[in-house]
């Protein structure tokens, strides 16, 4: 049986049977790749306009033979299987692939393995300028592959400093820093990996340069938890750990203490370490952690837990939260959900009354899209025109004026923004969840819920429209509606007295 064997990470790489293949012409270089990633048929005009999208219909087609042609040539045999209608990989060759080696790896969370096999991002150096829709699909694929490594090496740090290998944890972190280092976190790691280490000189030496970096990129000064670091280890970020649910890793946190527990579902993006890193969200989680015990996490697929390829749901999330409770020792909480995390709090509420003391939605809604009974939401049609612009848009403050327009010019808030969502998904894997997220229909459940509950919306919330807030507090019973002012779908901005006093005062029972 012949073998194929790719190098995608990195500048592509063929060989067959171990021979080294060269494919001078880049089309053909990317159609051989395009055929082995799509693992199955593509058909001819699929192939032929993905490749020539300026011709028209007959010349692409007849350059798609050429390029058959010489593939065949540049291989010494017919790897591609070539039908009427579709394209495939010859039936019977056994296909390598670097790529794919490396989701396995870190689907079976060999993080180790995986972080080895990252030679470089997905066809680093590899372009075809005049075809923007293979360039598209390229660079989704690039960002997914790249923040599954992020993921990894987050992970791998933490687990060699708790195993006593700091040596091994500097190795991580430094190259983690590399991968971004606009990221205050990724710096920390870092710190935290050479003091681990004893080499103190070293931290110190990377607090300088993280802050350095911070001062000459966005004119910010480094965030005080970094600061914190280097004066007293341990005390500047809570440690992230882990609980297994559904055979998913789920990362969470815990701050502060006291007799009540709050728990924090977050809407459709979040990462447990890196929403430290805003000062005004740090602000606000402190704030929160002075009521009692507040717990993080990130939800299946996001953040620092496990990527799934399934599309969460609100069950998913319920089972979740009940997880991460259970691995926290807490009896009963208050659930915060934000934005999307709020259906997955009502299913929550349904399931489980007897682990809820209260329930505190913020910016939420009931049904993810338009329907004749529930008009104020955006129909699927516009819904998916907005995850379009949301994923154009991946890699750098994408939609920051629609979720946060007060600081949507705030250099910082625009940096800090693009990293959060750099790591905690990538535009492929976010687009399952966004999905999920627009079928969510949870207006059965409402007259269910049971639990005290406070619905709090801004009056002019550009991301979820103040009438969603309504409509959960005028169909669960005894809810309270509070509509605060302003136009920011984050509740870590703008005004948040009311949020704060409405946890408060949940907590302590009035």
């Amino acid at each position: 049986m012949d073998r194929l064997q790719l190098r995608l990470l990195g500048f592509p790489e063929f060989r067959l049977n171990g021979r080294p293949i060269e494919l001078a012409l880049r089309k053909a270089a990317a159609l051989v790749i395009t055929l082995a990633e799509a693992g199955g048929p593509v058909a001819r005009d699929v192939a032929a306009t993905l490749l020539w999208p300026e011709a028209d219909t007959e010349a692409a087609r007849a350059r798609l033979r050429r390029t058959l042609y010489k593939i065949r040539n540049a291989f010494g045999t017919e790897i591609i299987a070539a039908g009427a209608a579709s394209l495939n990989l010859r039936p019977g060759l056994a296909v390598e692939a670097d790529a794919g080696a490396y989701e396995q790896a870190c689907d079976a969370g060999n993080l180790d393995a995986a972080a080895d096999l990252y030679r470089g991002d997905y066809l680093a150096g590899f372009s075809l300028p005049d075809c923007p829709e293979f360039e598209e699909w390229v660079f989704f694929r690039r960002e997914a592959l790249r923040s599954r490594l992020v993921q990894a090496l987050e992970r791998l740090v933490e687990a060699r400093i708790a195993g006593g290998d700091a040596r091994g944890a500097v190795v991580h972190a430094t190259r983690l820093a590399a991968l971004d280092p606009l990221s205050e976190s990724a710096h920390r790691h870092l710190i935290r990996a050479h003091l681990a280490a004893g080499d103190r000189a070293a931290a110190e030496r990377q607090g300088e340069t993280s802050a350095r970096l911070l001062r000459d990129e966005l004119g910010v000064a480094p965030d005080p938890a970094t600061l914190a670091l280097l004066r007293a280890p341990g005390a500047e970020v809570p440690r992230t750990r882990y609980i297994q649910v559904d055979g998913i890793h789920i990362a969470y946190q815990t701050i502060g203490s006291g007799p009540a527990d709050i728990v924090l579902v977050p809407g459709f993006i979040s990462h447990v370490e890196r929403i430290w890193e805003d000062r005004s969200c740090r602000a606000w989680l402190s704030a929160v952690s002075r009521f009692g015990r507040l717990i993080l996490f990130d939800r299946r697929g996001m953040g620092l837990s496990d990527r799934v390829g399934a599309r969460p749901t609100v069950e998913a999330t319920a089972r979740d939260i009940l997880a991460v409770m259970d691995a926290a020792g807490s009896r009963k909480a208050v659930l915060v959900g934000a934005s999307e995390g709020g259906p997955g709090c009502i299913r929550f509420a349904v399931d489980h009354p007897d682990r809820l003391s209260g329930l505190v939605l913020w910016g939420s809604l009931a049904k993810g899209s338009h329907a004749p009974d529930y008009p104020f939401a955006l129909t699927s049609a516009q819904y998916d025109l907005w995850q379009q612009r949301l994923l154009a848009g991946w890699g750098g403050p994408a939609e920051i004026e629609t979720f946060a327009p007060s600081v949507a010019q705030d250099r910082q808030a625009r940096a800090w923004w693009a990293g959060l969502l750099r790591a905690a998904s990538s535009p492929g894997a976010v687009a399952g969840l966004l999905q999920a997220l627009r079928d969510t229909d949870v207006r059965p459940l409402l007259s269910k819920v049971r639990a005290p509950t406070l619905v709090l919306h801004r009056t002019r919330d550009r991301a979820v429209r103040v009438e969603a807030g309504r409509y959960l507090a005028g169909r669960i019973p005894g809810a309270r509606f509070v509509e605060v002012e302003g136009e920011d779908h984050w509740f870590w901005v703008g005004e948040q007295g009311a949020l704060l006093e409405g946890i408060g005062a949940m907590t302590s029972g009035h």
